[in-house]
């Protein structure tokens, strides 16, 4: 099938598969979000652990915010409003916890938005409107408006690639086998589209998380003295 003779729900899908994808360039393997911290610390020990971590984080934890962020690049693009693009990356930028937090969100969003260039560069002046460093986030959302990915799928993908990198931290370091680390994905599923669907209704008022556990977790793992992960 050609690229040019795709109908758009078909070439719709594998854009959002290319951009959820984990070939996708941006280093997301490379960071932990603290996890390897919990780990070292026997917080996170087994398969019960781990998928309790990732329960909380869905329900109150900082994914919500970043999640919300990808929404509101995507409604931006969609209308054109440039300024808004920048004030949510500026929002952002000031609503990490941590260090190792805010360079991850800057290096994996730089990552992106040098391949979405490469791939569509017509987006060239969108893109560098919002600003240097541009969060992941606002990356995300902004490229798959821009690439006329579904809003609600670009909100879904996003969530389960983040739950997905923090089930392979977990197979990694814990360790776990593969199928135990499907079978948290499949059960997780509700979780998933729980967070997915709740997004597009919060108002700006309702922008907040409860991740002081996080937050402990990344400040500690800085001074970790060895470690896999960046963050």
């Amino acid at each position: 099938m050609d690229r040019e003779n795709a109908t758009p729900d078909r070439q719709q899908l594998l854009r959002l598969l290319q951009l959820s994808s984990p070939l996708l360039p941006v280093g997301g393997y490379s960071y932990s979000e603290g996890l390897e911290q919990t780990i070292d610390r026997g917080i996170i020990s087994d398969r019960g652990t781990l998928q309790a971590w990732i329960e909380c984080e869905l329900q109150t934890g900082a994914i919500r915010i970043e999640t919300a962020m990808v929404d509101r690049a995507y409604l931006a693009g969609m209308t054109g409003e440039i300024a808004r693009l920048r004030y949510w990356n500026q929002w952002l930028c000031a609503a990490r916890e941590t260090e190792e937090l805010r360079l991850q969100s800057w290096q994996m969003g730089g990552s992106l938005v040098k391949l979405a260039l490469e791939l569509t560069p017509e987006i060239a002046d969108s893109i560098s409107a919002i600003g240097n460093p541009c969060n992941y986030a606002i990356a995300f959302g902004h490229v798959a408006q821009a690439w006329q990915i579904e809003r609600e799928a670009a909100i879904l993908a996003y969530v389960h690639t983040w739950v997905a990198n923090q089930l392979s931290v977990g197979i990694k370091l814990i360790p776990l086998g593969q199928t135990a680390g499907q079978q948290i994905l499949w059960q997780l599923q509700p979780n998933i589209d729980a967070l997915a669907r709740t997004i597009p209704t919060l108002a700006d008022r309702d922008l907040y998380a409860c991740s002081w556990g996080l937050s402990l977790a990344s400040m500690q793992h800085e001074t970790l003295y060895s470690r896999l992960f960046r963050s």
